[in-house]
This record gives C-alpha cells, structure tokens and sequence, in this order.
C-alpha cells in the first residue's frame, strides 16, 4: 500500500531532543512521507497533559497519528511504518541480515536510551550531582557502543549491515548524535561508528531529522 495524497497528513508528536523522535523522522524522511511536526516540550511536562495522555498513555514522545490510528513508542511507529509505506524498506529481505538489525536496533532502544532518559538523568542529578550524571550517561553509551562494534564488525559495509540504509541506520545515527553533542563520549574508541556517523551526515534524511532543525529546537542548539 503507498501513501495516498489525498489522505490527512501524518502527525508526530515530537520533541527536537527526543532520540526515539528523530529515529521516526529519519525514517519518515526515507520513505518520503510529508508529516505535520506536533511539539511536546518535555521540560515543561507538556507530556503529562491530560490531552495528550489521551494518546500516549504513557506520557512519552513520540507518538504517530494516521488518521484514525494511534500509535506510541518508535519502535511501534517503524514497524506500522514498514508495514503500511514499503517505499524504501526499513528490513533486508535477507532473514539473518535482518536479524542484525532488530539486535542494534535494540541495543540502542532497550541497552542504552533508556538509561539515559531524561527521567533518569534528573533522578541522579538530584541524588549524587551533576559529574556523576555525566559519568553515569558515558558508561552506559560506552557499553552500549563496545557491543555493537562487534556486533557490527562481520556485516556493516558503507552503512551498519551493509551498503543500504536499514533499521540498524535509523537506530544509531540519533544515539551518536546525542553521544558527541550533548553527552562528549569519546568516539575514538568506537571506530566503525564514527565512520557510520560521517555516512548519516552526509545524507539529507539524516539531516533534516537532527534536533537543530526542529522547530521547537532553541537557536544554537545540537
């Protein structure tokens, strides 16, 4: 099934810092679909209101509209996403390749974004400052990038699995954006993924995703 033009556009209830929300629009950049951007400002509990709790129970961002249809958390949305808009798909059809990308996919989502949410960022300041909450973020990511450089040693090729953007892509490039620009992990332990980062630079999907191009992103923000 391919977008219908005359359809309601999408809607993505996002917030310009929220790695799970660029990791949307990245996708929804690839596979060419226009989206109408809806700002949640997470520093202002904006993703507590009763509004939007209506639609994301959870209190999270992001969240997808498609007309009639709801539906939170990125990886959700990329799945309904590779399901419903095939245009540029998400998954090789090569089963064990495919596989590799649902591993870095998930070590990214489940390994370390979640530990260094904003939730969880704030409860350690709060408890033992700002330094350890920096240490803290840098050991997660660390672990999480060790991992995934061998994961990814045997299949990347100019991209994580090979020479075409797949979930893998969509997964890392807002972790090591967020990881240079506003965590300063070193990268030169983590040679693969730093060249995989020039790669996703250089791509205007990529680009037009990052935080700083949002327009709920504060002037001079990365």
């Amino acid at each position: 099934m391919t977008e219908n033009v005359a359809s309601p556009p999408l809607k993505l209830y996002s917030y310009w810092r929220s790695s799970c929300s660029q990791r949307v629009r990245i996708a929804l950049n690839l596979k060419g679909l226009n989206f109408e951007y809806k700002a949640v400002n997470l520093l202002k509990g904006e993703q507590f209101t009763p509004e939007y709790e209506k639609i994301n129970p959870i209190g999270y961002v992001p969240t997808l509209v498609d007309g009639d249809i709801v539906i939170a958390d990125s990886f959700a949305i990329l799945m309904y996403l590779e399901e419903k808009y095939p245009q540029h798909p998400l998954l090789p059809s090569d089963l064990s390749k495919r596989a590799v990308n649902y591993q870095a996919a998930n070590i990214v989502s489940s390994s370390i974004q979640p530990l260094q949410n904003l939730v969880v960022l704030k409860y350690i300041e709060e408890k033992s400052g700002p330094e350890e909450k920096l240490h803290w973020v840098q050991r997660v990511i660390e672990k999480g990038f060790a991992a995934l450089e061998k994961l990814l040693k045997a299949h990347a090729g100019k991209f994580a699995t090979g020479d075409e953007i797949f979930l893998a892509d969509v997964f890392l490039a807002p972790q090591i954006h967020g990881a240079i620009n506003r965590f300063s992990v070193d990268m030169s332990k983590f040679p693969l993924l730093s060249r995989l980062n020039d790669e996703y630079n250089a791509i205007a999907a990529f680009q037009d995703a990052e935080p700083s191009k949002q327009p709920d992103a504060p002037q001079s923000s990365s």
